[in-house]
């Protein structure tokens, strides 16, 4: 059994939800280890867009930035805001996007603006950058971010992209073309959406998590199915390859292998 990492564990998770053929929107960090580790795996057709406009690239190094100069190596195209997130993003070209959050509530509303009051937060945060048109229009969204009782709200603070909103049919009475948040990575357990309620619920725990942590580490009624399993563990190839990815541990931490 090979020895890994949480944050290895989310990389592969993220990896093993693109499939083959797919154009894949990755954002900075975990997000695009994941992207590429799938592409160098079992989505060797996969499409990776940046939002800073390289699409399909064969950079020899991991970018550090959705702008990162080296993404334009043998860039299948090298393009910009207006043609990533409009052309590709709005017209629907695209079948999967990760994003991260600050918050998010049960129906896979994001925040990720500011935490506290907003005449005086005690937190400012990035805002929506891409994201709110990556949740609006891609067909699939992904999340990704450690485990922490205080981001699984019951009322976000500020909703800055949506999930599926109220429930049922709210994202399409708004017209928004994506299909909305699909699977929740984080470093204890993987969470999808009831295809009923569109309400979080629990999709398995990281080994050596139980289901009764991951309960008391959420701020509302999470769905608990009766039988829940647990995440496989990455394999030797999977976790070779990341360390092949990311040698210097910029993604996965120093002392990697």
């Amino acid at each position: 059994m090979e020895e890994y990492t949480s944050t290895e564990m989310m990389a592969v998770c993220g990896a093993n939800a693109v499939r083959d053929g797919e154009r894949v929107f990755a954002g900075t960090g975990l997000p695009v280890l994941g992207a590429m580790l799938a592409k160098v795996t079992h989505a060797p057709n996969a499409i990776i867009i940046y939002e800073g406009g390289n699409v399909d690239t064969q950079n020899k190094d991991l970018a550090l930035s959705v702008a990162d100069s080296r993404l334009g190596y043998r860039a299948a195209a090298s393009i910009g805001l207006i043609e990533t997130l409009g052309f590709l993003m709005m017209g629907g070209r695209v079948d999967v996007g990760f994003l991260g959050a600050a918050q998010i509530d049960e129906y896979g509303n994001i925040n990720t603006s500011y935490i506290g009051d907003f005449d005086s937060p005690k937190v400012r945060l990035p805002g929506s950058g891409g994201g709110n048109d990556i949740a609006s229009s891609a067909g699939r969204i992904i999340l990704m971010f450690t485990h922490d009782a205080r981001k699984f709200v019951k009322k976000l603070d500020y909703l800055t992209s949506p999930g599926h909103l109220s429930g049922p049919g709210s994202r399409e009475k708004l017209g928004l073309i994506g299909g909305g948040p699909a699977l929740v990575v984080t470093d204890k357990c993987q969470m999808d959406f009831d295809p009923n309620t569109k309400k979080i619920r629990l999709k398995s725990v990281h080994p050596g998590v139980t289901v009764d942590w991951v309960n008391e580490n959420v701020m509302f009624d999470l769905i608990i199915p009766g039988k829940v399993p647990t995440t496989p563990e990455p394999t030797k190839e999977y976790l070779d390859k990341l360390h092949q990815l990311d040698p210097q541990g910029i993604y996965l931490g120093k002392g990697q292998k």
